[in-house]
């Protein structure tokens, strides 16, 4: 239905809009966040590593023109395009004062070859400042806003400390769809204590928020964080490779057929990933993912399509 996929993918959603493969180049621009420098909490979310998000993404010690020439370098290798997306990744990227944020978005977009921007942030770091930039910068780019909900529960928001009530995610999805604001959400599946039930409720919730986009993240410990720490004191079940594709597939089926899917496992480090290990094969996950839908003669949308989501699932 989209391509060769029974999802709408990222990459089918930009092929559309841009007549080819874009590629994602991911920055540091050198931010901090609210739950780490005092202002909510001082060590982050429970997940989260030194790094931030984005252990992947360019060096801070370089300025964002010569992150995206070394990132483009560097992935030349694996694509062969002229097209990209500049993606502030690490920590909160709206976290900053008006002027350094809109240095640093504005000489993203000037690049050669970005033609749109993304960027990881809070939803309780969007002040009226931010929004108007946000406002400004998607009159000039292809852009989209990516934000950590991770879980609609909080019982289990505050076991993560992820420090902000559920409403202020629906706050902040609200003014930046008000503003025309492309948002993407990020679930998290195999948190500790969430049943099957309360995981695909999150998955519900966001289906009704009409949000543009979604990722899905398999939870994964990693080396250096607290939640690898309190995994050694309390040991919690982890999704094996089958229970968490059954899962994707299970989400898949809950969201609209428009909203694009721009991620469906996690990218942890392999010198950092303690568990699960089976995680560091992504085109396995991924293929297993096919494969499920293939084997249930399903696709995103089929029971948004046939139902309102209620009392689908049970523990």
């Amino acid at each position: 239905m989209w391509g060769d996929k029974r999802y709408h993918t990222l990459n089918y959603e930009l092929r559309k809009e841009f007549g080819q493969k874009v590629m994602k180049l991911s920055l540091d621009g050198g931010f901090t966040c609210p739950n780490r420098d005092g202002t909510i909490g001082n060590r982050g979310c429970i997940f989260c590593g030194e790094e931030g998000s984005g252990e992947f993404a360019g060096s801070r010690t370089l300025s964002i023109e010569e992150q995206i020439w070394q990132q483009k370098k560097f992935l030349s290798n694996k694509w062969n395009t002229d097209k990209y997306i500049a993606y502030f990744q690490n920590f909160t990227n709206t976290y900053s004062s008006y002027e350094d944020l809109r240095d640093k978005y504005f000489e993203a977009i000037s690049q050669e070859g970005v033609v749109g921007l993304a960027i990881a942030t809070r939803p309780d770091c969007m002040s009226k400042q931010v929004l108007e930039l946000l406002t400004e910068l998607n009159q000039k780019t292809y852009l989209w806003i990516e934000l950590g909900l991770q879980t609609i529960h909080e019982s289990t928001a505050k076991f993560i400390r992820r420090g902000y009530a559920l409403e202020i995610y629906e706050r902040a999805i609200q003014e930046l769809k008000d503003r025309n604001i492309k948002v993407v959400t990020h679930l998290i599946f195999g948190l500790p204590g969430e049943s099957k039930k309360d995981i695909l409720n999150s998955v519900k919730h966001l289906a009704n928020t009409d949000t543009w986009g979604v990722k899905f993240h398999l939870l994964y410990i990693q080396k250096g964080t607290d939640l690898y720490q309190y995994y050694f004191k309390y040991p919690f079940p982890i999704l094996n490779r089958e229970e968490y594709i059954s899962l994707v597939v299970d989400g898949l089926e809950l969201l609209p057929k428009e909203m694009v899917v721009h991620r469906l496992t996690g990218d942890g480090k392999r010198d950092l990933l303690f568990e699960p290990r089976w995680s560091l094969d992504k085109l396995k996950v991924l293929s297993g993912i096919d494969k499920e839908f293939k084997s249930r003669n399903s696709y995103q949308g089929l029971i948004s399509i046939v139902s309102n989501y209620s009392n689908i699932y049970q523990d």
